[in-house]
């Protein structure tokens, strides 16, 4: 079995970053060393909560492979953040949330 993935993915974050959260950064690094770990390349796309309720925020969850509802809130748009649950559960796009 080969355990190495050689390809990037780009994650999208649903959460209103903010860098003095540890829990935020600590996001960041969590997905770059568990992408390093099964040698992948992965970028972390922050996408605000507010942006999820227009179509060029539901646009920039189509753009990426995977998504990530980050902890830490409470989120500035609880609507948002439902609409990002709602795109990854009509599309059976991989999501989490924690």
């Amino acid at each position: 079995m080969n355990d190495r993935m050689n390809s990037d993915i780009t994650i999208a974050v649903v959460g209103d970053f903010e860098a003095e959260r540890p829990s935020h950064k600590a996001t960041n690094e969590a997905l770059l060393h568990g992408a390093d770990e099964v040698g992948a390349v992965c970028s972390a796309e922050w996408v605000p909560t507010q942006t999820l309720v227009t179509e060029a925020g539901r646009t920039k969850l189509e753009e990426c492979d995977g998504i990530f509802c980050a902890p830490g809130g409470p989120y500035r748009s609880m609507n948002g953040a439902l609409e990002a649950i709602r795109f990854a559960r009509e599309r059976r796009w991989p999501f989490l949330g924690t």
